[in-house]
């Protein structure tokens, strides 16, 4: 039997995290894991269990590493919709340059994948997204303490309909949407929600 202490679990985790990240649970098999840390099967089971536990170890870590720290920021920013715009800002340069362009949110990935038929997934993608609107809707409170948004605005929907655009802005950077059409669509929508300045 292999002595598993004899590779770090964290660092075999996060080459497990990058391959589904990129290819999505359903096209990455047990050898494509084995191949990427040099481990061999017994050794990953052991430690995690099957693919499908490996997995929601995978999604998980990118919930907290990846996205929570994100929205913790945004939702105690306190600047209202420069917080926001930062946000997207952050989220399309992280999209569309560097190391993980082109490979979108995992856990939006997830969410149009067969994975998502998994009910632990599922469960841990609804508290993904409540953590996002949350995010989004302290933002928008902000906003409106500060006389930001337009009238008739309301943080709550608004904050929905802003989720569903970081969705947008996630998917559609996978299949390469440039750049500089997303910041456009995220700056007309911040901009139908803002207080038009006055004269």
């Amino acid at each position: 039997m292999p002595d598993i202490k004899h590779f770090d679990p964290d660092a075999a985790l996060d080459t497990a995290l990058r391959l589904f990240w990129r290819q999505g649970m359903a096209t990455t098999g047990i050898q494509d894991i084995v191949t990427a840390t040099g481990l061999n099967r017994s050794s990953l089971y052991a430690t995690f269990g099957g693919k499908r536990e490996l997995y929601l170890a995978a999604l998980k870590r990118y919930v907290e590493l990846r996205s929570r720290p994100k929205y913790r920021r945004l939702a105690e920013d306190g600047r209202g919709l420069p917080a926001v715009a930062d946000f997207f800002e952050g989220l399309i340069a992280a999209r569309c340059s560097g190391e993980y362009a082109g490979w979108g949110c995992m856990a939006v990935n997830a969410q149009a994948g067969a994975e998502y038929g998994d009910r632990a997934v599922r469960a841990l993608l609804e508290r993904h997204h409540e953590d996002l609107r949350d995010a989004l809707r302290a933002a928008l409170v902000a906003a409106e303490e500060r006389g930001q948004l337009a009238p008739g605005v309301d943080p709550g929907p608004t904050a929905d309909v802003l989720a569903l655009l970081a969705y947008g802005v996630n998917l559609r950077s996978r299949v390469g949407t440039d750049a500089r059409a997303l910041r456009a669509t995220v700056t007309s929508a911040l901009d139908s929600i803002g207080r038009a300045p006055t004269a």
